[in-house]
């Protein structure tokens, strides 16, 4: 990532005469991620701005307008929302919420598997989020942990490669390794990338939150061993996710349906000073 170019903004630097640098969080290979200032919003946000030798660039702009685009279609409480944006000038960016709470990525990294009380609650909820894109005609095609923030509820980011389900079916290796179904790795062989690309995603998600280690590598290989302790209605669902062939796995509806009762007998977990409960 150090070879790509940078606005190196640090500490009180101006991004925009509202938005105000606090620090940097990252960013992919189009954009740079900023924990921002906002004298509009006054508080805290984060700023999604195109890197500095692609402000004319007709494709990272066009990513752009996309990232807008589904952030204004995808309203829904479990994912990120969209504040602001500006799509032209020296400087397009758009405006983000700035959420409270580590990455799923994070916290699996440092700690470890997730205890029942913590991911049953995160499977529902993300996959409630999926539900409502699959109702709108969308998908995300991008879930994985670093793309989940751990709170009450959890909350699904980085809308950046999602489309209509349409142009979805056109995309070829759009996503993450690790986490892209086999059809969004070979449509020519496994099918084209639709919502059930995303319940792969879940899948993959959700087993590296409950073991600790990935599923897989890449969309091709055999799935990991889960844990004996994990239990069996939660370890069957997470095979159904990963199946190979899209129709075979379940709707986002239907995981949820499936670990409810499991979360059910669950007793309240602790988060934050606050008792968490369904």
């Amino acid at each position: 990532m150090s070879s790509l170019a940078t606005w190196g903004f640090a500490e009180g630097d101006a991004i925009t005469a509202e938005l105000t640098a606090v620090r940097r969080l990252g960013g992919g290979s189009g954009y740079e991620a900023y924990l921002a200032f906002d004298e509009v919003t006054y508080g805290p946000v984060v700023v999604k701005v195109v890197r500095p030798d692609q402000v004319a660039d007709e494709h990272s702009l066009r990513g752009l307008a996309r990232e807008v685009d589904a952030l204004a279609t995808v309203n829904h409480p479990v994912v990120v929302r969209g504040l602001r944006h500006e799509l032209g000038g020296p400087r397009p960016h758009v405006v983000l919420e700035q959420l409270d709470g580590p990455r799923l990525s994070s916290l699996v990294r440092r700690y470890g598997p997730l205890q029942e009380q913590q991911y049953l609650p995160l499977a529902v909820e993300i996959a409630s989020a999926l539900h409502f894109l699959r109702r709108i005609g969308w998908a995300h095609l991008d879930i994985k942990p670093s793309n989940v923030i751990m709170g009450a509820p959890a909350r699904l980011i980085d809308l950046s490669v999602a489309r209509p389900v349409d142009d979805a079916a056109d995309t070829r290796r759009i996503g993450t390794d690790a986490y892209m179904s086999p059809e969004q790795w070979d449509p020519d062989r496994y099918g084209v990338p639709s919502p059930a690309s995303d319940v792969w995603g879940l899948g993959a998600t959700l087993f590296e939150a409950v073991a600790g280690y990935r599923a897989l590598d890449l969309p091709t290989e055999e799935p990991a061993a889960l844990p004996d302790r994990v239990p069996a209605e939660v370890a069957k669902t997470i095979a159904a996710c990963l199946e190979v062939r899209p129709d075979d796995r379940p709707t986002p509806r239907e995981v949820a349906e499936a670990l409810e009762p499991v979360l059910d007998r669950q007793p309240p977990v602790r988060l934050g000073g606050a008792l968490r409960t369904r």
